[in-house]
């Protein structure tokens, strides 16, 4: 069964898991494990997106976010295309890096906060990536080196994080180490790597005990979280029109999109699309590029259709700021 829609809204939690396509390797070094926590963490400040925790594995990467302004597409899709781009040019390599959806789950926060930071922030322990707990506070590819102040990412919110464990740094520190160790010995992957009838009511059999009294569970795979808060989300979503959209309606959304675009200049749409260079065709196809991605969510290959040129050539339109040119152009 396909997913459904997005959920989001500014300041929504979310467990965003990246994966390699076919479970390929998505980090080689610790160059590119650095690249991509630079892209993440300029992104994240730039976008008003708040980080609380996050792993890089080898083939794939847990975070725990709060969606910013423009939401929490946006932020990815200029994450990760940014980055695919500097992986494929700098390991000589073409095609698709991460598989076509990152998974992304809205979290209740008051009761999945620390839990879902304790389990991000242990994939590399379980993975064996870090012997000890001890080591995994000097590992600097995982949150948890941060929150023990052993690694330093100005971009990911400690003190949100702390606050969660007490009210004094060394207090809520000792507290939120105490967790994860205790966190150490329960494996949460089933309750917390996605949503659902079972995970938002605590197990089958709550969902049975509710049901001998009548009562009728509000569950959804694309939600964390008590019955209450998934009416609530579930209600925001219907009432909000900015929710992703079915590949088909994205594609007749920059179709008339570009046509709009060609009126406006006063010129026709096989104008744009002959591959001339004359005038201000360039800076055109560079704005619906980046509009056609960044807003939107259409693929590099679908944009390049509609404006007439190579997928290489969207990807160089969009390369000036994923690769650290004008982050504030990026919606012009």
């Amino acid at each position: 069964m396909p997913r459904g829609p997005r959920l989001d809204a500014p300041g929504t939690f979310h467990h965003v898991m990246i994966r390699g396509i076919e479970r390929s390797s998505i980090f080689l070094d610790e160059a590119d494990r650095s690249e991509f926590l630079e892209r993440m963490g300029r992104l994240a400040m730039a976008s008003g997106t708040g980080i609380y925790a996050f792993a890089l594995m080898s083939n794939h990467v847990h975070a725990l976010v709060k969606s910013g302004a423009d939401g929490l597409s946006s932020f990815m899709r200029r994450l990760l295309s940014g980055y695919a781009q500097y992986f494929n040019r700098r390991h000589n390599r073409v095609g698709y890096l991460f598989q076509n959806r990152y998974k992304s789950i809205i979290c209740e926060e008051d009761a999945y906060f620390d839990k879902l930071v304790a389990y991000i922030h242990l994939n590399p322990l379980r993975a064996g990536l870090a012997g000890t707990l001890q080591e995994l506070s000097f590992y600097p590819w995982s949150g948890h080196a941060v929150m023990m102040n052993e690694v330093v990412y100005e971009w990911m919110d400690r003190e949100y994080v702390l606050r969660f464990f007490g009210d004094t740094e060394g207090a809520a520190r000792k507290a939120y180490l105490a967790f994860v160790e205790q966190e150490l010995g329960i494996d949460r992957e089933q309750e917390l790597s996605g949503g659902g009838l079972l995970r938002s009511q605590g197990g089958w059999s709550e969902v049975l005990s509710l049901r001998k009294r009548g009562e009728q569970a509000q569950g959804d795979e694309r939600i964390l979280g008590g019955d209450e808060f998934v009416r609530e989300i579930m209600n925001e979503a219907e009432n909000r029109t900015d929710v992703q959209l079915p590949e088909t309606k994205l594609q007749e959304l920059l179709n008339e999109t570009v046509k709009q675009a060609c009126a406006e200049a006063g010129i026709s749409m096989a104008y744009l699309q002959s591959g001339s260079r004359s005038g201000g065709l360039p800076l055109l196809r560079k704005a619906l590029a980046r509009k056609a991605v960044w807003e939107y969510g259409v693929s590099l290959a679908a944009t390049a259709r509609q404006l007439g040129v190579t997928t290489s050539a969207v990807s160089h339109m969009l390369k000036q700021v994923t690769d650290g040119g004008a982050l504030n152009g990026a919606n012009s």
